[in-house]
């Protein structure tokens, strides 16, 4: 009986959120030709690179028009209208439709970045994020009545608007729903929580989100977001800050199946173990156990193999991978390019010889001043942006001229032969 009750209260609660409803279009899920992606900063210049995939960063608040003006966008939902914030919208819509107009498979990732107007925050943020979080992000409010509707709403608006059949305002194939959430307290804050707690919080979001999408798009996926810590949590925080990938996932799928499952996918950051150290081949902490410390590119397979478990798949099927983040930094030495150049080739093939892995979506596209000392870029930060090595390993990497412009890394990595 202890083990009944929980199931059918959960199984009610989450009938709430899950649609029968026949999708309002109807499409298979677009191919790429390659995996090779990007977190676009440079929309003409990511073309130039030929990226089949890209994610561009989506913050909710810069959304919301609470004040209703009648010139933007509005979307009406259970008798209620939602206006929305014109300006953010055709910047957005401009980065998306160019993107997509060349046939790159973007995707979003949503998040919730504190704004300057308390209003919007208070329908948007985590009523319980902790005021001295290390950065401006918060979990979703899906916990008051009004924070949910607007989510939904604006879950709702997106999807439609960006998986309409004409296009006019570009395509979005899928949705990354936070950031790292397996270290909330920097990325996706709701205060101090268990894990088991954060799960509840963030699956209740999960299936608001697939909810709505699916309610516009038969299609687009919908994706959790891990970084690198698979059996350690980050070192930096405690147990009610970060927990370790793994368990998290894993109590995640449970506590989904038993609510009633749904197509969730991962969106996973192989970083290295130090990400000041591009050369991921000497990762300690990546081992090929289950029990590994970390997933890295090292050891990617531990990441697919966990989720060809039976209790990891939907309908039977392995739930997609996406690498949605992750880069090498440039080492301050004579060699840095050429090591980052090295580190990036070696990864994409490494990648490109996994079944189960759909893009790896390289982070970032020019340097930033303010990314902790890390220079992750195709291009430096100094006037003019210039490239780097890695950018013309990055432009050829699913080309013909692949081989040839990759084989300056063979030695660099210590390997004969790619994978």
């Amino acid at each position: 009986m202890k083990r009944i009750l929980p199931t059918i209260i959960i199984t009610f609660f989450s009938s709430l959120y899950l649609s029968a409803e026949k999708s309002r279009y109807d499409e298979p899920y677009p191919v790429a030709n390659s995996k090779k992606g990007l977190q676009v900063e440079m929309v003409e210049d990511a073309l130039v690179l030929g990226v089949k995939h890209a994610a561009l960063n989506f913050n909710v608040t810069q959304l919301v028009d609470p004040n209703s003006d009648p010139d933007n966008p509005r979307w009406v939902k259970d008798g209620r209208e939602y206006y929305f914030n014109r300006t953010y919208l055709n910047k957005i819509d401009s980065s998306i439709k160019k993107l997509s107009d060349r046939g790159v498979l973007v995707n979003l990732i949503v998040l919730a970045y504190q704004s300057g107007n308390t209003q919007i925050n208070k329908l948007i943020m985590h009523p319980k994020a902790a005021r001295e979080r290390p950065n401006p992000l918060s979990a979703f409010n899906t916990v008051t009545e009004d924070g949910r509707r607007w989510f939904v709403a604006i879950m709702e608006f997106i999807a439609e608007r960006w998986s309409h059949p004409e296009k006019k305002n570009g395509r979005v194939v899928g949705y990354i729903i936070g950031n790292e959430v397996n270290s909330h307290w920097w990325w996706s804050n709701m205060g101090r929580v268990t894990m088991k707690e954060f799960t509840a919080d963030y699956l209740r979001t999960m299936r608001l989100v697939h909810s709505a999408v699916r309610r516009q798009s038969s299609w687009a996926r919908v994706y959790i977001s891990l970084d690198h810590h698979w059996n350690i949590r980050y070192e930096a925080g405690d147990e009610g800050q970060t927990f370790a990938g793994r368990p998290f996932i894993t109590y995640f799928a449970e506590l989904a199946k038993d609510g009633g499952d749904f197509d969730w996918h991962l969106a996973f950051h192989p970083y290295p173990e130090n990400l000041r150290n591009p050369k991921f081949w000497n990762d300690q902490s990546a081992t090929k156990k289950s029990t590994t410390p970390r997933i890295t590119f090292k050891n990617l397979r531990v990441l697919t193999t966990h989720m060809r478990k039976s209790e990891m798949l939907y309908q039977k099927q392995q739930r997609r991978i996406i690498l949605s983040e992750q880069g090498f930094d440039t080492p301050k030495a004579p060699d840095g390019e050429k090591i980052q150049a090295a580190a990036y080739c070696y990864a994409y093939k490494l990648v490109e010889s996994i079944d189960g892995i759909d893009s790896f979506i390289l982070h970032r596209h020019v340097d930033h001043r303010n990314e902790g000392g890390l220079l992750l870029g195709l291009r430096r930060w100094d006037k003019g942006n210039p490239k780097k090595k890695i950018y013309d390993c990055f432009r050829f990497a699913d080309t013909p001229k692949w081989e040839a412009i990759f084989e300056f890394a063979l030695p660099v990595v210590g390997i004969k032969k790619w994978p």
